[in-house]
């Protein structure tokens, strides 16, 4: 199996598909998505990469798949799996295929859920919350803007079962992509998944590490994995070292369906180029759960982005921020918005801007430093009207022993104020029991070209 890069639309070598391709393999695919990048893109139904790197990749492998006959899968379409992610992403497709004069049978796997599913699957007790979340109810539900569940393999399977060459999936387990075909071919579940977790970002489990493709070999036993640039390798630091991201255990997978256990794998090195590993397993799981991922609105926000390198001003800048968030309440509630209808966030970067509250250095020697000032409010027009009353302290606040006359701050942009518009939260990270893997996953079908 090919895969291209960890995301669609983060760019490959194009002579790196070529090169691939000329492998032979029986799948070409992409992951499409994650919630890596955070709830605004499921809640705004919006694609985190643009439409112009999206259509560069995905033209290539479109080209590749119908030349060589092969199906093309995307996972999690347009980067959070909703609707209008799928809808977006497979318009696309079209787009394409009309201008390069393709053909081909295209399934849609749809993940967004219902709220009324989602209120009868808690009313029954089927649904059991996920990092300590409370537990689902029907005023969380009412409040989501958009609710996906994430896909196991059995959807894919049924849709290349039904002869689809080109499948567009909703929200899916980014290995299941991969998990599918694979299992669907013969190959035990065990090496099928963890083939599926190193396709699932491309050339990651490679040196030098950067976007591009990835190639892998299923065997009954084990995997090989190999990238096609012949300028990257995969060594068995590499591989092994990817092999533990993105999971709570480094050794303990869930997965829809079941956990794959890799505590006792080997990494051996086939040649200097390409890793077999071996020693995995997969214990199916009691019962069959697909995680549910959800998201609300949870207020608008502006921000400034500003900087200084007063030395004087940096030696008090503790004192400094907090006289500011003072001064910025008061004249707030003079206007009529109370202290509690907004929330102030000042991120000093080259103090603690990274880590915040957490940062273990307490005394910074920087020159210079740099602010994002942030407002949340329930409404755009008081998170843009406090936002501007802070910019305008943080630039003309005195403090003791101030030689400059007019602005403490510089900022890098104009407009200086910048509205960032509808922001989310997530509210649903949960799971819900399943007696059919395919039955909240709807799959619909056309004739492409």
């Amino acid at each position: 199996m090919l895969s291209t890069s960890g995301i669609l639309g983060y760019g490959y070598a194009e002579e790196s598909l070529k090169i691939g391709m000329s492998w032979k393999p029986h799948v070409i695919g992409c992951d499409g998505g994650s919630t890596d990048p955070g709830p605004y893109y499921l809640g705004a139904g919006k694609n985190f990469c643009s439409r112009l790197s999206v259509k560069r990749d995905l033209r290539l492998m479109l080209q590749a798949s119908v030349a060589a006959g092969i199906p093309c899968i995307i996972g999690t379409a347009g980067g959070a799996g909703g609707e209008p992610h799928l809808q977006d992403t497979a318009a696309l497709v079209r787009e394409i295929a009309k201008e390069e004069n393709l053909s081909f049978k295209m399934a849609l796997i749809h993940a967004e859920q219902s709220k009324d599913d989602l209120v009868s699957w808690v009313n029954a007790g089927l649904t059991k919350p996920l990092v300590k979340m409370k537990p689902l109810d029907e005023a969380t539900i009412n409040r989501s803007e958009r609710v996906v569940g994430m896909m196991g393999p059995e959807p894919i399977a049924k849709a290349l079962d039904e002869g689809a060459q080109v499948i567009l999936t909703g929200r899916s387990s980014d290995p299941a992509q991969w998990a599918a075909p694979a299992i669907r071919a013969g190959m035990p579940p065990a090496p099928s998944w963890y083939a599926g977790k190193m396709l699932e970002c491309g050339a990651e489990p490679t040196v030098p590490k950067e976007p591009d493709c990835i190639f892998l070999r299923v065997f009954k036993d084990h995997i090989v994995c190999e990238p096609p640039n012949p300028i990257r390798r995969s060594t068995p630091l590499a591989v092994s070292n990817f092999a533990l991201h993105e999971n709570s255990s480094p050794i303990h997978h869930i997965e829809p369906g079941g956990l794959l256990d890799t505590s006792a794998c080997t990494f051996t090195a086939v040649n200097d180029r390409a890793v077999k590993i071996d020693g995995m397993t997969w214990t199916p799981a009691d019962q069959y759960t697909i995680k549910l991922e959800g998201v609300e609105n949870a207020g608008y926000r502006t921000i400034t982005i500003c900087g200084t390198r007063d030395p004087v001003l940096i030696n008090q800048i503790d004192s400094y921020l907090e006289t500011h968030r003072e001064k910025v309440a008061s004249k707030a509630e003079s206007f009529g918005v109370p202290r509690d209808s907004y929330k102030l966030i000042v991120r000093a970067y080259g103090r603690n801007g990274v880590m915040g509250a957490w940062e273990p250095i307490k005394e910074s020697q920087s020159h210079e430093l740099g602010f994002i000032v942030e407002v949340v409010a329930q409404s755009q027009d008081v998170a843009d009207a406090v936002l501007a009353m802070a910019r305008t302290s943080m630039l003309h606040a005195d403090f003791a022993g101030r030689l400059c006359k007019e602005g403490n701050m510089a900022f890098p942009f104009s407009p200086s104020d910048i509205s960032m518009g509808a922001m989310y939260r997530f509210s649903v990270f949960h799971t819900v029991a399943v007696t059919d893997p395919c039955a909240m996953f709807p799959i619909e079908y056309e004739k492409v070209g």
